[in-house]
Formats: C-alpha cells, sequence, structure tokens
C-alpha cells in the first residue's frame, strides 16, 4: 500500500513563491500582517496587483469571512485574487 503525502500550507506557499520568484515576479510571502485576513502570497505581475491565499490540499472552500472579503477588495480594485491549494491553480490561472 503507497502512502499518500499531504503537503502542508506552508509546503505549497514555498513551491508557489518559488515559481513566482522563477518567473521574474516580486514576490512577499506573508508572514504576520497588520490586519487580520490578508492573503498568504502578495506579489506584482506586469505592473499589476496580485495575491494568494493558499490553502491545504481540498481545503479551499474553508477561506475565512475575512480573507473572502480582502480577495473581493483585492479584485475590485483592480488586483488579481486567487486560492489555491496546490501550485497548478496558480499555473492554470495564468501567472
Amino acid at each position: 500500500m503507497v502512502k499518500s503525502i499531504v503537503k502542508s500550507e506552508q509546503q505549497i506557499q514555498k513551491e508557489i513563491t518559488k515559481y513566482l520568484e522563477g518567473k521574474g515576479y516580486y514576490v512577499v510571502k506573508i508572514v504576520r500582517a497588520n490586519k487580520s485576513g490578508v492573503p498568504d502570497i502578495l506579489f506584482c505581475k506586469d505592473g499589476a496587483f496580485c495575491a494568494i491565499e493558499v490553502k491545504r490540499k481540498g481545503k479551499k472552500s474553508k477561506v475565512t469571512e475575512l480573507q473572502r472579503i480582502h480577495l473581493e477588495q483585492i479584485t475590485a480594485s483592480g488586483g488579481r485574487a486567487l486560492v489555491a491549494d496546490e501550485l497548478s491553480d496558480v499555473i492554470e490561472e495564468g501567472l
């Protein structure tokens, strides 16, 4: 029997950050912000502000109300925001 390895949220964040940095984007991994609910990864792509809230695999629907509000505010301000539980989510978004 093969045991499935479940990546932690931190491992997924690290993969996404490394991928974005490898593409030359300015990337900041938020450890602690002055506001609750700020997305985990903030970066700049082609002059646009982008944000990613990272969840463990299968937990994308577990975004808190405050996190959802922040993601909506970013989108309403002209930025891009998404929830990802694996690197492929970011790639599929064209980032």
